[in-house]
């Protein structure tokens, strides 16, 4: 343990942490904000987490080897990585692309659907204790930073939509679908036909339902089927928080697929989860708890596979804290529901569920991830060539579509 503790006092630059160690021990490193306090309770977790921290921290909380006072836990990893930068160095590049595909295996369809089925298929409770009133498990639009969840998934759905240039009648493919809330607000208030499609039976059984009690199964279809086995021509393409889970060894074969569905004078628009900084790998923590085959990319990762694919990349948007706003939001929630969760799901599944929500939001305030809104067409007049047509109305399509949400 004195290794780490003297490790602690040599890195330890920015903020103040305070450590509780066993037998009633403390030791203080740094001054100054942000503030953290560490409690320790097994001698051995220091040793463990200094061998393998991107492991083993999040392990060894899941396991009730340490903990923060309530509410704390972004402080602790604020402070953590601030100083503990998990910048890329050029070995560490060459020693990612190595490893990449090791650690990221393809995602052929068969594994796909696992992977999906590890995280997704869980009880709808559980996630219906933290996300908002439309199940939107994405990156929410925050155009105002006092604007609720509801209102910022709203906007989302709406940021999409003016991004689609929808006219009613069109057809809409949406690939990764999750519980229906953006194929049913397309619907709703574009008049446009949507196929959404999804690889896990919870979200498709939940979609279905939602459209048959919102009186919209005339115009919305959900699937349970993998992206590369569907057929079809389509006026626009979207895909939300879903590449994240396509595998880098697909890329290629992705956009290929985006370029055979769509039309000659269509548009797709992909929002995904990536890193501003090169290529790297996922946590080995998230990818064995969380999501299994989950990769976020670095752009240049995704430009050059849309290259291959001949379609074009007609505007990129990066969203920079949108994310974590959400997941601080998702944070609460879950919170405020902990009891009820630990009682239905176990102790060590909330630890775990609000490690992930936390360490995510830290990754979106503190390391090198952002969200990515990616417009494509296979013509260079598949969309306006300015941005004045997502901003002229948004403001009163929001004010409208809330009007008639409430009015539903």
């Amino acid at each position: 343990m004195n290794d780490n503790i003297v490790t602690l006092e040599k890195k330890l630059r920015r903020g103040q942490l305070t450590l509780h160690l066993p037998q009633g021990r403390v030791k203080t490193f740094g001054t100054g904000p942000p503030y953290a306090e560490w409690i320790v309770y097994k001698p051995a977790t220091l040793r463990r987490i200094a061998r393998d921290p991107e492991m083993m921290l999040g392990e060894t909380y899941m396991n009730g080897e340490w903990d923060v006072p309530q509410g704390r836990l972004a402080a602790l990893l604020e402070v953590l990585m601030a100083n503990f930068s998990d910048s890329p160095t050029e070995a560490h590049g060459i020693k990612a692309r190595l490893l990449k595909n090791i650690i990221h295996p393809g995602n052929g369809i068969m594994r796909s659907y696992r992977n999906v089925a590890h995280h997704y298929d869980l009880d709808e409770w559980v996630f219906r204790r933290f996300l908002d009133q439309d199940m939107q498990y994405s990156c929410a639009y925050f155009y105002a930073p006092d604007i609720s969840l509801d209102e910022a998934q709203r906007a989302k759905c709406q940021h999409i939509m003016n991004k689609l240039v929808l006219s009613p009648g069109q057809h809409v493919l949406d690939i990764g679908c999750g519980w229906g809330g953006l194929a049913l607000y397309l619907a709703e208030h574009a008049g446009v036909k949507v196929t959404g499609l999804t690889l896990s039976r919870e979200q498709l059984r939940v979609a279905t339902n939602r459209a048959m009690e919102r009186g919209l199964q005339n115009l919305v279809e959900f699937r349970l089927q993998d992206y590369r086995e569907h057929t079809g021509s389509y006026d626009r393409i979207v895909c939300v928080g879903m590449f994240e889970h396509v595998g880098v060894a697909h890329y290629e074969r992705y956009f290929d697929q985006l370029s055979h569905l769509l039309r000659p004078l269509g548009s797709a628009l992909l929002h995904t989860i990536g890193r501003y900084g090169p290529p790297s790998t996922t946590n080995p923590w998230i990818r064995k708890y969380i999501f299994p085959g989950g990769y976020n990319p670095a752009l240049s990762e995704v430009t050059g596979a849309i290259e291959k694919s001949g379609l074009i990349a007609c505007d990129v948007e990066v969203l920079r804290l949108h994310y974590a706003l959400t997941l601080e939001a998702w944070y609460k929630r879950f919170q405020s529901h902990r009891e009820q969760v630990a009682e239905r799901m176990g102790e060590r599944f909330c630890r775990m569920w609000e490690f992930y929500l936390a360490s995510c939001e830290a990754s979106f305030r503190w390391r090198n991830l952002v969200v990515f809104q990616i417009q494509l067409g296979h013509r260079l007049e598949a969309l306006p060539i300015t941005r004045d047509y997502l901003y002229e109305t948004a403001g009163h399509a929001l004010e409208a579509g809330s009007s008639r949400l409430a009015a539903s």
